[in-house]
């Protein structure tokens, strides 16, 4: 899983956003280092929908324009959980090796 698809599917952990609430969400996660395009995340959207991890929840209309928003389903809950579990592994080998190899950087 990339990084923004990583950042998107937690952006919606808390509950359905649209997609400016996702963009300001993805750069708080990131502590600012990362902000979406809007190009960028409507393919993301449409890649995820395709994919059954985000849904369609509702739309409302705000100053004229029409706000989608999204929601992740239980499938995109379960592959945010695996992608943690395994990007923890790989944290935890690399650390582990990092305290061998050069004690003092960890």
């Amino acid at each position: 899983m990339r990084e923004p698809t990583l950042l998107i599917l937690t952006a919606m952990t808390d509950g359905p956003r649209h997609g400016y609430g996702i963009v300001q969400e993805v750069r708080v996660l990131s502590g600012g280092q990362v902000s979406l395009l809007t190009g960028t995340l409507y393919t993301a959207l449409d890649r995820l929908t395709a994919e059954g991890l985000v849904e369609h929840d509702h739309e409302e209309q705000v100053d004229g324009r029409v706000r989608r928003y999204y929601r992740l389903t239980a499938g995109g809950l379960a592959a945010l959980t695996a992608e943690t579990a395994r990007l923890r592994q790989l944290t935890t080998a690399v650390e582990a090796r990092l305290r061998a190899v050069h004690p003092r950087t960890v």
